[in-house]
């Protein structure tokens, strides 16, 4: 079955803006959530889809080159053609990015206490409650992204309070059951014929209160604080891709575990060296002797230096491979190649003498020594009439 169009799928237009996309994917992943939608086949088909279409057009470079290639853009058979983007990634995870929190689909809180007010599987209101997933944006240098790296990251969150231990209470003082939900964590509010439960405004789904608030935290519990995180980049990641490093967001409520924190990487533009894939293109100058003789050209890797052998007569734009010296493929599908693109370069100041030479040597070429030249003056010779 043909995947339909992404402005298709968020019903937006394809000049729509990032704020525009992101409100069209909220509201069809709302409308289809698996947990709105328990056991819809159907529904759940549209929400992986709204996801899929989401996390092309977000993405600034997915946009670019979707807009260019279609869905081709994002077949892993056509990326060595230049047009690949990556794959997509979780439907859930996308959602827990964009919504924060618990996404459903295995794990955490359920859609419906985002949106109903609890009301859709949330058993025990005062307890424990997931921490909300973080973003934290990357930029890492080309080498880094292709042969994998450690860096060390520092993160700002709501983390547990030391002095409470959590509580939100100053140590040694009680709690005190909530007098609007009178404990329950919920409140029922009535809108025109409904009645919506919800979480309570007061004590925020805590049922209780404390009598006097920890004053480091002012009685929420936690308190923002940085941490140091190691994370480990893998070999083969490129602009846009996503590392989960898991328990490391903010600090969960009432004994809750902790959310995930999500690092978006962006790699940094190389001065000699270009990616296609997991092949790695590098343009290389050699002199024009070498090129007409023939020769022996020492050329970078970002494993070390490498030799290539030049034969005798060869143009400008020829490409050289070098086997397994790319990027290792981030799915275990091997290593690229790197790929040396000569570019003869022409004198550009010449002494007397060797002006001379290079004179006699004009005048000793015939029509043989430049066939290229001569082939093609003959297929265009009518336009030089």
């Amino acid at each position: 079955m043909a995947k339909r169009d992404y402005y298709e799928v968020l019903d937006v237009s394809k000049s729509a803006s990032a704020d525009e996309i992101k409100k069209a994917y909220r509201k069809m992943a709302v409308k289809y959530h698996p947990d709105k939608n328990p056991g819809n086949k159907e529904a759940e088909e549209k929400f992986k889809e709204a996801s899929e279409a989401y996390e092309a057009l977000s993405d600034p470079q997915k946009r670019a080159a979707y807009d260019q290639y279609g869905h081709a853009a994002f077949d892993a058979r056509s990326r060595a053609g230049g047009g690949g983007a990556g794959g997509f990634h979780d439907p859930f995870d996308i959602f827990r990015e964009v919504f924060g929190g618990g996404g459903g689909g295995g794990g955490g809180s359920s859609i419906f206490e985002e949106f109903f007010g609890g009301g859709g599987g949330r058993s025990n209101p005062n307890g424990p409650e997931r921490g909300s997933d973080l973003r934290y944006d990357l930029e890492i240098s080309f080498e880094e992204a292709a042969l994998g790296t450690t860096k060390e990251i520092t993160v700002s969150k709501a983390d547990q309070c030391d002095t409470c231990q959590g509580s939100g209470a100053t140590p040694g003082s009680s709690t005190k059951t909530c007098q609007t939900c009178g404990g329950n964590g919920q409140v029922i509010m009535s809108r025109g014929i409904f009645s919506i439960q919800q979480t309570c405004p007061t004590c925020h789904g805590a049922g209780k209160m404390v009598e006097k608030p920890c004053k480091s935290c002012r009685g929420t519990g936690r308190a923002d604080k940085k941490s140091n995180i190691n994370l480990r980049i893998p070999p083969g990641v490129d602009t846009g891709t996503r590392l989960r490093s898991t328990g490391n967001g903010e600090s969960g409520l009432r004994g809750g575990p902790s959310g995930d924190l999500y690092v978006v990487l962006h790699v940094k533009e190389h001065s000699i060296f270009e990616r296609d894939g997991d092949n790695i293109i590098c343009e290389v100058p050699i002199n024009f002797v070498t090129a007409t003789l023939g020769g022996e050209v020492e050329v970078p890797t970002l494993q070390g230096k490498a030799n290539i052998k030049v034969p005798a007569g060869t143009q400008s734009g020829t490409t050289f491979r070098i086997r397994g010296r790319g990027v290792k493929s981030i799915k275990g599908n091997g290593q690229g190649d790197l790929l040396i693109r000569v570019n003869v370069e022409v004198p550009t100041k010449l002494n007397q003498k060797q002006r001379a030479k290079l004179e006699e040597f004009a005048e000793l070429c015939g029509e043989d020594v430049n066939p290229i030249s001569k082939n093609f003056f003959e297929r265009a010779k009518d336009f030089f009439k």
